[in-house]
C-alpha cells in the first residue's frame, strides 16, 4: 500500500504508549494496532482528528504517501 500510518514514531517522539493512546482517544487497543500495522482500509476523520490533538501532531505527521514500484 503507498500511504504509510507513521503512529509509531509520533508515540516514541511523544513518549507515549498505544494503550494510552487509545485510552485519549477513545477506540480499542486492537483498533488501534490495525492502524498503526496499516491493515487498516480507512480511518475517520474524526479519529483522525483524535490522534492529532492526543499527539499534538499535523495529519501529516501521521500518514504519508510513497509510490509503489
Amino acid at each position: 500500500m503507498s500511504i504509510i500510518v507513521n503512529v509509531d514514531v509520533m508515540l516514541a517522539k511523544r513518549k507515549m504508549s498505544s494503550q494510552e493512546l487509545a485510552e485519549r482517544i477513545g477506540i480499542t487497543p486492537a483498533n488501534l494496532s490495525i492502524l498503526k500495522t496499516g491493515k487498516a482500509k480507512a480511518v475517520r476523520f474524526s479519529t483522525l482528528d483524535a490522534i492529532c490533538r492526543a499527539l499534538d501532531c499535523q495529519p501529516g505527521d501521521v500518514l504519508e504517501f510513497r509510490e509503489e514500484d
